[in-house]
């Protein structure tokens, strides 16, 4: 497998970049998109092996993003980012598929090792799916 494919889907410019940065620094290739639409846009013509994608944003919804994201790339990790964390969004994630639901402010680290493990948990999926 090449070079592990994330992409950022967020609103907020700064934590874009931020979340961006982050990834590259540890060796992902990483696109980010400031909309749902552009995501899923972005998905459709390169697919990600992790997306990472905020909760709430103008338009499309995050919870939209991981719907589409499950149904049309199965395979692929959604983490949820989100500052406005309920039970119920949380279980709706969980039950639509997403690896984990990350609530602001984050743990950098903790985010780091989650990130680590939706890609490392992808990466074992392809490995299986190829032999």
């Amino acid at each position: 497998m090449g070079k592990r494919k994330g992409l950022v889907g967020d609103d907020d410019l700064s934590l874009r970049q931020f979340l961006t940065n982050m990834l590259r620094r540890n060796g992902y290739s990483i696109r980010a998109v400031s909309s749902g639409e552009k995501a899923l846009a972005a998905m459709a013509e390169d697919p990600a092996d992790v997306v990472v994608t905020d909760l709430n944003m103008d338009g499309m919804s995050g919870m939209d993003v991981l719907q589409a994201v499950k149904r049309d790339h199965p395979e692929t990790e959604v983490v949820m980012i989100t500052a406005f964390a309920t039970t119920e969004n949380a279980v709706a994630a969980m039950k639509n598929g997403a690896y984990d639901y990350v609530v602001k402010p984050f743990n950098v680290d903790e985010l780091k090792l989650i990130l680590a493990k939706a890609f490392e948990k992808r990466a074992l999926g392809a490995e299986n799916r190829e032999l």
